[in-house]
């Protein structure tokens, strides 16, 4: 049914979107010791995981496949698999994105993390042309944000030394609630000195406050951030300025930052008004794909299929892309979208 929908997702974690048998094997052949002893346990093990409840206890799963993404070949593999799958998914577009500090571990740079992300992106590019993939590089909040400050601003920096070259923007990524995300702001500012397009994790555990934080940074666009629904001022000035919402209905319900698919604020904000798009956060630990996204939101969220086609049409007028190809890709949807009103 949502086969020949173009896709696109622009909220998509590299170390959450991997192939399960890769992870395995590289974990073998590193000798990465695992949380289980077989690869169907493993399996078993992220799904439970995957109903963790809530946010930080979430992002324990992401340990032991970064374990296994220490080195360029392993990460270039990785994303190339990933951007593969999505090229059989029908995609038209998607960002990747991933934070190069966590891929430091056994020696590499952040920008040799990074260019080992655009090696396997140019590898996956050349096989499977029609698709266009742009990388997101992540700063990280991992508690205090004094811990990591020096990693964020170079993480700022690579994204900077990059841009334009397959990098489309920056992120900030992590953990929520150990300090106010106003903390981060110089981050941000630099960024923005930089002409760099800005996302934002706030919202999801955290409530509309971090999202006010967020766009007091200057971002067009939000990381999940659907606990907006509960300041109206905030909702108008969302609509007002055009920001992009990144929602995630699974990993939003499977966190239990919402208390079910029924109850996601998404169509509400989406009938005020308010651009939004479907996206998966992390295909693996999800246990998603966007077709499921899409059907997740047709048949318990009240929207219609032309809904998902207007939302990829937010989701392209806001990508972190020139505006040839940004126009290029309103253009395949926009003609998708009538071949399907005429059917």
């Amino acid at each position: 049914m949502y086969e020949n929908i173009p896709k696109i997702n622009l909220h998509l974690h590299l170390d959450g979107s991997f192939r399960m048998q890769t992870i395995w094997k590289l974990a073998k052949d590193q000798h990465v010791q695992m949380p289980t002893e077989t690869l169907d346990e493993y399996k078993e093990f992220i799904r439970r995981c995957a109903n963790a409840k809530d946010v930080n206890e979430y992002l324990k799963m992401f340990d032991d496949p970064l374990k296994c993404m220490q080195d360029q070949d392993s990460i270039s593999r990785i994303t190339y698999e990933l951007i593969e799958d999505l090229a059989l998914q029908n995609y038209i577009y998607a960002e990747i994105r991933f934070a190069p500090q966590l891929h430091t571990q056994k020696g590499l740079s952040q920008s040799q993390a990074l260019e080992a992300v655009l090696k396997g992106r140019k590898q996956a590019l050349e096989k499977y042309p029609n698709i266009h993939i742009g990388i997101i590089t992540c700063m990280m909040c991992v508690g205090l944000d004094t811990i990591n400050q020096k990693e964020n601003m170079e993480t700022v920096d690579v994204c900077k030394n990059y841009l334009g070259k397959g990098v489309v923007g920056i992120d900030l990524a992590g953990a929520e609630g150990f300090v106010p995300l106003s903390n981060f702001g110089p981050l941000f500012a630099r960024a923005k000195q930089y002409n760099i397009p800005m996302t934002c994790h706030a919202g999801d555990s955290q409530g509309p406050d971090t999202v006010k934080d967020a766009m007091d940074f200057g971002v067009t666009r939000i990381g999940h951030g659907h606990h907006v629904y509960f300041d109206e001022s905030l909702i108008q000035r969302a609509i007002d300025n055009q920001i992009l919402f990144e929602i995630c209905p699974t990993s939003n319900v499977q966190c239990q930052t919402v208390p079910s698919y029924q109850k996601h604020p998404m169509k509400q904000l989406y009938d005020r008004g308010v651009h939004i798009c479907v996206n998966t956060d992390n295909d693996t630990f999800a246990g998603v794909h966007i077709a499921d996204e899409y059907e997740r939101c047709i048949k318990d969220m009240g929207f219609t299929i032309d809904d998902i086609f207007k939302m990829n049409l937010y989701a392209a007028q806001s990508a972190f892309l020139p505006e040839d190809e940004k126009q290029e890709i309103i253009h395949v949807i926009t003609q998708a979208r009538k071949d399907y009103q005429t059917c």
